[in-house]
């Protein structure tokens, strides 16, 4: 699962309309049902579908960042949110530039195929289209001007199922749907600093929905997705934390070279923090390296930060600043004691993320 931070914002909508966030009218089912959970979910009460990846430029062989996500949430049950974030890494530069939208939809959306998602930013239109691993991803910042991406995506292998249904269970925390292409192909163009460039890559897509019931104001995040060159295994990691409790619970799935999916129970992981950074701006003190241990695949790797400040600070509705971090990271490591290599993303998302400002 990832993004706490939606969460807290539907506890602030819900609040900020006197009424209580519901999860009636999400759906449950024994099995992920494909390729039907790729559409809307009708009035779900959060549900996403997220990009995150390495790109590299054909000219040049430099690296670049993309996150690209579309939130769609309905936390009473009667009235359709959408919200997009849109980030690119520039390591070389030393760079990272976000841009966000958040508005109220006239109509529920419905739930349909292939996918035609679409904000409007000012002057700029903001879409996701396609199904199936096959999308065309396209837009603009408003807020930085000359940074923009316009991709397009093939599946490189099959659907990932975690909990091995599609739905994976946080414990007693939550249930949601929950399904990934590991490895998108890609290529396009990606605008850096007004600077048209070729790139091509691999992105990783998240589809998730039933997200409502991880609400918990003390509650923290971090997710992992890790994508190994050699071999070509994927590794997706979470970490659920209690601030005030100090427990936790941990899971994830490992996703072989041969395409074998295993589900990693919080037992098969050890993620160990090694280093911590200070937000100038949000003050908030995030975790940007970790020792990655899965004893049972073989597994020891570090995941580093390509640069440090690799935060997104929103602020919605003129009352409140979400602050979460999502980063462009490198692995090393070892897998049953050979050297290893690879791309990855990383969220962290703090109990402490909501801070009221004033007006």
């Amino acid at each position: 699962m990832k993004n706490l931070l939606l969460s807290t914002l539907l506890l602030f909508l819900a609040t900020a309309c006197a009424l209580k966030p519901t999860n009636k009218h999400d759906v449950f089912l024994e099995r992920a049902q494909l390729p039907q959970e790729e559409a809307p979910h009708l009035r779900n009460s959060l549900e996403w579908w997220y990009f995150t990846g390495h790109l590299r430029d054909k000219a040049t062989g430099e690296t670049y960042g993309v996150e690209y996500v579309f939130f769609h949430f309905n936390p009473t049950g009667k009235k359709d949110w959408q919200m997009v974030n849109f980030a690119l890494t520039d390591p070389q530069r030393k760079q990272f530039r976000y841009d966000y939208q958040l508005e109220s939809l006239p109509q529920l959306l419905a739930p349909t195929l292939p996918l035609n998602l679409l904000v409007e930013k000012k002057d700029q239109q903001w879409t996701l289209t396609g199904q199936e691993g096959s999308y065309h991803l396209q837009a603009r910042m408003t807020n930085v001007a000359g940074h923009a991406i316009n991709l397009v995506t093939t599946p490189a292998k099959p659907i990932l199922l975690h909990g091995g249904t599609g739905y994976e269970q946080y414990g007693p925390v939550a249930r949601a749907g929950y399904y990934s292409y590991s490895r998108l192909a890609t290529t396009g163009t990606i605008e850096v600093d007004g600077k048209l460039r070729q790139v091509e890559g691999e992105l990783w897509y998240d589809r998730q929905w039933n997200c409502n019931s991880v609400l918990a104001k003390d509650t923290g995040w971090d997710w992992l997705s890790i994508q190994l060159n050699e071999p070509r295994e994927e590794i997706m990691a979470y970490q659920l934390r209690n601030n005030i409790t100090g427990e936790s619970l941990g899971g994830g799935s490992h996703y072989s070279a041969q395409n074998q999916n295993t589900h990693l129970a919080g037992s098969d992981i050890q993620l160990e923090p090694l280093e911590y950074w200070l937000s100038p701006r949000s003050k908030q003190r995030y975790p940007i390296k970790w020792r990655l241990r899965i004893p049972s695949q073989g597994y020891d790797l570090l995941i580093e930060p390509v640069i440090p400040n690799q935060e997104l600070s929103l602020r919605l509705f003129k009352a409140i600043n979400l602050h979460y971090w999502e980063g462009m990271c490198k692995v090393t490591g070892t897998h049953n004691g050979q050297p290893v290599t690879g791309n990855s993303y990383v969220e962290i998302t703090n109990p402490g993320a909501v801070k009221k400002v004033k007006p």
